[in-house]
């Protein structure tokens, strides 16, 4: 067991670096700004297309899977919309804050995917991110809405990781198999993504801003780092998906939240310093939420540690 509670360390560790880095070094904020563009722009885009080419798929074999992610999503969104019926409950950071109960964090996803299950695990999470992140993206508009008028179709025509998983997708059907060169070339492009993605959500933490409303943050965080894994379990049994799969969708479930969350409620008129402490707050949590919900999957599958 005491592998579980050691398997996010590495990633940890690097989003360690990438606070104390920031923070203490002369590459400043201003600095990792452009390496987050780069990131998502360009590495992440190149690691999404070229895992899912070199990956079997077999759609049929993961229909299952993907819908078990959507209803993880969904249920995070109307648990987190029902915070808003709570007394004394403010809208303005509701709607600030909903997003942070359903969105996760893309890198921390890539690198868990690829210790837990190696390529084929990172076929799946890219199919996962292919299906979430415009449902995702959709509920996060959505709340936020009634701060400003972003186009949300054009959002998510233009989200990079959506095209790139949507290009790998229709190249593995079609049975593309990139050329020896060009392979090493993208291969060694996206094996970049995961230590300068992970480093650089070190580098936009936040401590502060919860103080507002704790209670409404413990509610979106209780949702986000417990109540979503359960789900998971039990959605892992009850569409009876194979082991591989199923501790998949439940670390899926027990992920941190987007670093995103802060961008898009800030560019959207919302609480921009509460939503950057949630999200602080919801990374650290997933270091302790993800070993939790793997002894949980063993515990439930009869895997041993």
């Amino acid at each position: 067991m005491l592998s579980h509670a050691l398997l996010l360390l590495p990633d940890f560790l690097l989003i360690v670096v990438g606070f104390l880095v920031c923070r203490y070094t002369a590459l400043d904020r201003s600095v990792w700004s452009g390496t987050e563009r780069m990131v998502y722009w360009l590495l992440f885009p190149v690691l999404l297309f070229t895992s899912i080419v070199k990956s079997p798929l077999a759609p049929m074999a993961t229909l299952s899977l993907g819908a078990g992610g959507m209803l993880v999503v969904a249920t995070g969104f109307v648990l987190a919309t029902l915070l808003r019926r709570l007394p004394g409950i403010d809208a303005h950071l509701q709607a600030s804050g909903a997003q942070v109960a359903f969105r996760f964090n893309s890198y921390v996803a890539l690198a868990l995917a690829e210790r837990l299950g190696g390529a084929p695990a990172v076929a799946w999470i890219a199919l996962l991110i292919a299906l979430c992140v415009p449902l995702c993206n959709l509920g996060a508009v959505w709340s936020l809405s009634r701060h400003g008028g972003q186009n949300t179709l054009r959002e998510l025509l233009h989200n990079p990781l959506i095209l790139a998983t949507v290009a790998g997708l229709i190249a593995n059907l079609a049975g593309l198999r990139l050329p020896p060169t060009v392979d090493i070339t993208l291969s060694r492009i996206g094996a970049a993504a995961l230590p300068l993605g992970l480093m650089a959500v070190g580098a936009g933490l936040q401590f502060g801003g919860l103080q507002k409303a704790p209670g409404l943050a413990a509610g979106l965080l209780a949702i986000r780092h417990a109540v979503l894994p359960a789900v998971a379990l039990g959605l892992g049994l009850l569409l009876a998906l194979p082991d591989g799969q199923a501790q998949v969708l439940v670390a899926f479930a027990a992920l941190p939240t987007a670093s995103s969350c802060y961008v898009l409620a800030a560019r959207m008129g919302g609480d921009g310093p509460y939503v950057a402490g949630l999200v602080t707050a919801s990374t650290l949590l997933g270091m302790l939420s993800v070993p939790l919900a793997m002894l949980a999957f063993a515990a439930t599958r009869g895997l041993g540690g």
